[in-house]
């Protein structure tokens, strides 16, 4: 067994990767029924995509919390590339290249006082 930590915004999954037939488990549902909006779901599977190798060899178990379903698909497709890496170094340059190592680091800035929101200022007033 061989597991990964991917993080996204707020979003944290383990990734736990065994020799299988193909499920991805998300938090104990399959992962097409945890995400059912169709345009994150490649998402998730992405990383076997890139390295061409058929996602139905090893089963993937995730525990993922917190942010949203976007923040938590992209945190699951960092984790799962994390281990495979893990499994075969020879994997890494095309999972770099398509920057699934990568950590993006990019969150929501906190608010401000005297601001109504982290940036946007009052309408200014000379008189």
């Amino acid at each position: 067994m061989i597991n990964a930590i991917g993080r996204r915004k707020r979003s944290i999954a383990r990734v736990y990767l065994t020799k299988g037939t193909g499920k991805i488990l998300v938090n104990g549902k399959d992962h097409k029924e945890y995400f059912p909006q169709m345009h994150i779901q490649p998402s998730v599977t992405d990383p076997f995509a890139t390295i061409e190798l058929e996602s139905n060899i090893y089963d993937i178990k995730v525990n993922v919390k917190g942010g949203g379903f976007k923040g938590q698909a992209e945190a699951i497709r960092m984790g799962i590339a994390r281990a495979l890496v893990k499994l075969n170094e020879e994997f890494r340059k095309p999972l770099k290249s398509k920057k699934m190592l990568t950590r993006d680091a990019r969150s929501v800035e906190r608010k401000k006082y005297g601001k109504p929101k982290a940036r946007k200022s009052f309408q200014f007033s000379k008189r």
